[in-house]
């Protein structure tokens, strides 16, 4: 029972914090830009909007088209769910939950591809294949980023680690972890999720067609996956298991922030990059993250 409500609790705290990020994001834009920009809690507000809002589908898509943002919204809660949070662990921590977190994320992106290409637009389609194509980068770079936390832990079970930090190559996993972030969340550098124009979208495209309810889950859960992420970067920097738990959660609460931070300035002092130039910046990131694992793997096991 105990277990129960933990998990209960978890699911409500990861909820209801997922659309702050997005608004703490614009603000830290509109503050850079010299205006007022929308609330805090604008995303709040758009999400009720669009639960009372018809469902609105073409007459080529099956059911599929409302089934895949439900799916990955799950994936993610899950993915969510099994990442601990600061002193308190993970909510089902078991050895290689790691390996269940990175499919869980993958079959989120596969739910929303798929959504994407039920209504037969050529647009939708284009979104679905960039969208594909960076994933090929940005799983690899993730991955090698978790087989380095792997090494310098000696586990692979979540709650140990990220109890401690990276160790030497910390500074490199942050900034690989961070340009995958970028990526996975489809903001600039990558894509722009204020543009309007079709044939610069990624992941704003594949969302043209969704209306109502399935919009209002396709956009939680990508405040859920920055969220998600947000979390995994400090968690991975931060020596958690090392503090004591207040000190950890302030800690946490506060690399969150700022990293949600420095995605609003990333925005705010970078233009989008060209499609050629992204795969570069991917193999960047992946770089980061392969020397990371190189230099835990040359320390060994914390």
């Amino acid at each position: 029972m105990s277990t129960l409500l933990d998990i209960l609790l978890r699911l409500t705290l990861w909820i209801l914090l997922a659309p702050l990020l997005p608004g703490i994001i614009n603000q830290v834009k509109a503050w850079v830009a010299g205006r007022r920009g929308p609330p805090v809690l604008q995303l709040y507000y758009d999400l009720s909007r669009l639960w009372r809002k018809s469902v609105v589908m073409s007459t080529l898509a099956s059911p599929g088209f409302v089934a895949g943002p439900a799916v990955a919204w799950v994936a993610l809660v899950g993915a969510a769910i099994l990442l601990p949070i600061g002193p308190f662990g993970g909510g089902l921590s078991f050895k290689g939950d790691v390996i269940l977190l990175v499919y869980l994320l993958a079959v989120a992106r596969f739910c929303t591809t798929w959504a994407a290409m039920e209504t037969g637009s050529a647009f939708e389609g284009m979104g679905a294949a960039r969208e594909v194509s960076y994933a090929v980068l940005t799983e690899a770079a993730l991955i090698t980023a978790i087989l380095a936390l792997s090494v310098e832990s000696g586990s692979v079970a979540l709650d140990r680690m990220l109890a401690l930090s990276a160790g030497t190559g910390a500074v490199l996993l942050a900034a690989g972890l961070f340009a995958v972030l970028l990526a996975e969340n489809c903001r600039v550098p990558f894509d722009d999720p204020n543009t309007h124009l079709e044939l610069t979208m990624i992941h704003e495209v594949m969302v043209l067609d969704h209306s109502g309810p399935p919009l209002a889950v396709i956009l939680h859960g990508a405040a859920l996956k920055l969220l998600l992420f947000a979390v995994l970067l400090s968690e991975a920097v931060l020596p958690m298991g090392r503090m004591s738990p207040l000190a950890a959660t302030a800690a946490l609460v506060g690399a969150v922030g700022a990293v949600t931070i420095g995605v609003g300035l990333v925005e705010s002092l970078l233009a989008r990059f060209a499609f050629r130039r992204v795969p570069l910046l991917l193999t960047i990131a992946f770089l980061l993250c392969l020397f990371a694992l190189l230099l835990a793997w040359k320390g060994g096991p914390a």
